[in-house]
């Protein structure tokens, strides 16, 4: 029998791929499984070797019967779909993908091997997806940035006017002073808001070592502060997380803003006592992050139990002045975004009511 210890070296280059490979013997029998299988598998290389792959199918005869006919030569390669079952996550939905299966050359001891290719079919989709978000966003905020500064330009004029105005109508006219304040206001408030559009693109980044648990954690103690009755933080944590480089306070500030908007719109649930916001760190591998691949990045999952996104504005959140919230200004996911895109990440968002996930992911080096 072929010794599977030193297979994994001979494979070495499947561990490459972004998709899941797995290479099986005739009967079924896992030989090898790449990074991106285990990754999706949430098992260990360990684990899978000498597992049969077919038991991991909603559908194992298909699947059975292909193996049997490819290595047979009946056929040197064949398609089909199919949903895979995640191992011990078998209360979850089965994940729709496309299974290539293909001939290979045979083992050192002559028995037959089969190459098995497993594309997740929303990969695809997924990953145009996150393409055109960045592009929009990158569209939106030149938009937003060049908007922002042909508002802010004449400001300055119609405050100054508004002051001197009071000043002229103090003696003359007291009671038309209170129109001047007004405009002050307004002003001052439209200046607020300009300032807060283009704050993530005027200030420079303080980089140093990081720690994504240090910043969960600090994140978590001010928002538990501001809500110390009815909403419970837990934390699922992988603690293989290294440190890495990137802005520790803007990193903050990305977190709190989706973890406050999380908590704000669990009023209803904080009421009742039952409000719940997850942090969940994962290490994914052979990550595409817009149109950049990295070995290794971190996932941030921002998990809460709330309403959800509206439907009609869920395509749109991470965009300027766009809220689902009555009396929010539409920055805070904009700026958090921002923030990501600084980093090299991104930040995407699954929701559905009674469970909304922002997912950060930030390349490792």
């Amino acid at each position: 029998m072929t010794d599977t210890s030193l297979l994994p070296a001979e494979f070495a280059g499947l561990d490459l791929l972004a998709t899941m490979v797995v290479v099986v013997r005739a009967d079924g029998e896992c030989l090898f499984a790449n990074a991106a299988f285990e990754n999706v598998m949430r098992l260990s290389r360990r684990a899978v070797q000498r597992a049969q792959l077919p038991d991991w199918f909603d559908d194992p005869q298909r699947l059975t019967e292909t193996l049997a006919g490819v290595a047979a030569n009946q056929y040197s390669s064949s398609r089909f779909d199919a949903s895979l079952r995640r191992g011990a996550w078998a209360h979850e939905d089965g994940l729709p993908v496309h299974v290539i299966v293909s001939q290979m050359d045979a083992g050192v001891d002559g028995e037959p091997r089969v190459l098995v290719e497993l594309i997740e079919i929303a990969q695809q989709a997924r990953q145009d997806r996150d393409e055109r978000s960045l592009d929009q966003v990158q569209a939106t905020k030149e938009l937003t940035r060049n908007l922002a500064h042909e508002i802010k330009n004449p400001l300055g004029g119609i405050r100054g006017a508004a002051q001197l105005l009071a000043m002229e109508f103090q003696d003359d006219n007291p009671e038309l002073t209170e129109y001047t304040q007004v405009i002050v206001h307004e002003v001052d408030r439209l200046q607020s808001l300009v300032d807060r559009l283009l704050a993530p693109h005027r200030r420079a980044h303080v980089v140093g070592d990081v720690n994504i648990h240090e910043i969960c954690e600090r994140v978590r103690a001010l928002v538990l502060i501001e809500y110390p009755r009815g909403l419970d933080i837990p934390r699922d944590y992988d603690t293989s997380l290294p440190d890495f480089r990137g802005d520790r306070e803007q990193l903050i500030q990305m977190t709190l803003n989706i973890v406050q908007n999380a908590a704000q719109v669990l009023g209803s649930r904080i009421a009742a006592g039952d409000a719940q916001i997850v942090l969940r760190t994962r290490v994914a591998r052979q990550v595409t992050i817009g149109k950049q691949r990295w070995r290794l990045a971190l996932e941030l999952h921002i998990e809460d139990n709330g309403p959800g996104v509206p439907a009609e504005i869920r395509d749109r959140i991470f965009f300027p002045l766009v809220s689902g919230r009555e009396g929010g200004s539409g920055l805070g996911l904009t700026l958090a975004q921002t923030i990501a895109q600084q980093h090299q990440g991104m930040i995407d968002c699954e929701s559905e009511p009674g469970l909304t996930n922002f997912r950060i992911t930030l390349p490792l080096p």
